[in-house]
């Protein structure tokens, strides 16, 4: 029986390792046509190459992009060329984070770089993706967040954290940003905690986690389309629960996106 993903195109961001590597690997393991994301050229080829060499996957299946996200110049271009190769996008999978630095870090864009890479850059992606995405029935965005947006304000008088910074707050504003973003009604988006898992974040969270396979073994179930969405859910692994209450505040979300629009609104 075929899989319900096969033939599907899906892009993954941040693929290069941990759970957008294995979720690239078992996407394209049923089928899907899976678009590898990479900060740099030779990341996501050597990721592809691996992915390729250590499982049945066929290369026919597995194409790698790049774009340094801490660029926003280079997510554009990103958006550019998928959408010129793949009009028809079926998924988009905004998995890329990094963890805040210790020293406080701006992008050659001016934003603080954890809310960048984990946020605005996803932002602009989908808003750039938004006509592939939707020009099929069943497209969907699925927004790889975290628990510790519970924990997170967004300071809008201060969202780059000049005047305050700890990387803590930073990273889990950048996950409340990219949570309140998936209940944005323009697009058909749900996000996801796939867990504690053992990646390169897991020191933000603990000493230990489930594998970065269990952990995206949740995202790919998101991802296809058998699995029926509610457009703005939250999934703490495979059990849809409520956000924090900030994710589904309408003011809150039109705020977030007045933000985004201006941070971003250069290169848009």
């Amino acid at each position: 029986m075929p899989s319900s993903l096969s033939g599907r195109t899906v892009l993954v961001t941040g693929a290069t390792s941990g759970i957008g590597y294995e979720t690239a690997r078992q996407l394209a393991e049923r089928g899907a046509v899976v678009l590898l994301h990479g900060r740099t050229a030779e990341e996501a080829r050597a990721a592809t190459d691996r992915l390729i060499a250590t499982s049945s996957v066929s290369g026919s299946l597995v194409r790698p992009l790049a774009a340094d996200f801490a660029r926003l110049e280079e997510v554009e271009n990103l958006a550019h060329a998928v959408a010129r190769e793949h009009p028809r996008l079926d998924v988009l999978v905004n998995n890329a984070a990094i963890a805040a630095p210790a020293p406080h870090t701006l992008t050659p864009d001016g934003n603080e770089i954890a809310f960048q890479v984990n946020f605005l850059a996803h932002y602009l992606l989908t808003e750039l993706l938004g006509a592939a995405l939707t020009s099929d029935p069943g497209g969907r965005v699925v927004n790889v967040s975290s628990s510790l947006h519970r924990t997170a304000a967004i300071q809008w008088n201060d969202p780059q954290r000049i005047r305050r910074y700890s990387r803590l707050a930073a990273y889990a504003q950048s996950q409340l940003a990219l949570t309140v973003f998936a209940a944005d009604p323009r697009v058909t988006a749900v996000y996801v905690h796939p867990g504690i898992c053992e990646t390169g974040l897991l020191p933000l969270y603990g000493n230990e986690g489930d594998s970065a396979s269990e952990g995206a073994a949740h995202v790919v179930m998101l991802c296809d389309p058998a699995t029926e969405i509610v457009n703005g859910a939250y999934y703490d692994r495979d059990e849809r629960v409520a956000p924090a209450a900030a994710a589904t505040d309408g003011r809150t979300i039109k705020r977030l996106n007045k933000l985004a629009d201006l941070l971003v609104g250069h290169t848009a």
